[in-house]
C-alpha cells in the first residue's frame, strides 16, 4: 500500500479553507464534520473531505462518491498541477480532480493526507520475488474505530499463487494478533 507514492506529495499550507456553497450540504453523522472542500476545475463537482469520508457532490448537490477513508488505497497531491489523485482498495476506478482555478485546493491536500494516515494502523509487505508481492494492512474504520484487515496483491502477482497466498495468510494473522484482533480463518480481502 503506497498511500502517497509515485508522485509529488509536497503539501502547501492553505491560506484559507474553501467552503461548500450554501446550496450544497454533506449529511454528517455524530462526531463528523466537513474538514475541507474544493471544486474540481473540469467537472465543477465539489470534493468534500469529512472526518470519516471522501464525498463528491455534483454542482446540483447529487452525491457522486461517498466512501470511507479506509477504502482509499493510494493517493497523491501534485502541487504544480493542483491535482489530487486517488485509487480505492479493490482496484475500482481511480479518481482525479484538478483544483487550481475555481476554488484552489484550500486544505484538501493536508486533510487528505491526515485522514488516510489516520486510518492506517499497520502495514506489512510480503515479497517472495519482484512479481510475487502483496501488502497486508490493518486499517481503522474512523467512524466506529473498528479495526479491519486488508490484503492487496502487488503488480504482476497472481491470485492463484498458492505459495504467496500461504505467506500472506501467515502475515495477516500476525498483523491481526499484533493489534489485538482475534485470528480468523477467512480472509477479509481474498487473494
Amino acid at each position: 500500500m503506497a498511500i502517497f507514492g509515485g508522485r509529488k506529495t509536497h503539501i502547501e499550507k492553505a491560506e484559507g479553507p474553501a467552503k461548500l456553497p450554501d446550496s450544497l450540504t454533506v449529511p454528517t453523522q455524530r462526531g463528523e464534520s466537513v474538514l475541507a472542500a474544493a471544486q474540481d476545475d473540469l467537472t465543477q463537482a465539489w470534493v468534500a473531505l469529512t472526518t470519516y469520508r471522501v464525498v463528491v457532490l455534483s454542482p446540483g448537490g447529487d452525491v457522486l462518491v461517498d466512501r470511507p477513508w479506509h477504502e482509499v488505497d493510494t493517493g497523491a497531491w501534485e502541487s504544480e498541477a493542483a491535482i489530487l489523485s486517488l485509487s480505492w482498495v479493490g482496484g475500482t476506478t481511480a479518481l482525479q480532480w484538478r483544483m487550481r482555478t475555481l476554488t484552489g485546493p484550500g486544505r484538501i491536500p493536508e486533510v487528505f493526507r491526515d485522514r488516510v494516515s489516520a486510518s492506517v494502523v499497520h502495514v506489512r509487505e510480503v515479497k517472495l520475488s519482484p512479481k510475487r508481492t502483496a501488502t497486508v494492512s490493518i486499517r481503522s474504520v474512523l467512524s466506529t474505530r473498528e479495526l479491519i484487515d486488508q490484503v492487496a496483491l502487488g503488480r504482476g502477482a497472481r491470485a492463484a499463487d498458492s505459495e504467496l497466498a500461504t505467506e500472506v495468510e501467515r502475515v495477516r494473522q500476525e498483523a491481526r494478533a499484533g493489534v489485538g484482533l482475534p485470528p480468523t480463518s477467512d480472509s477479509s480481502t481474498p487473494l
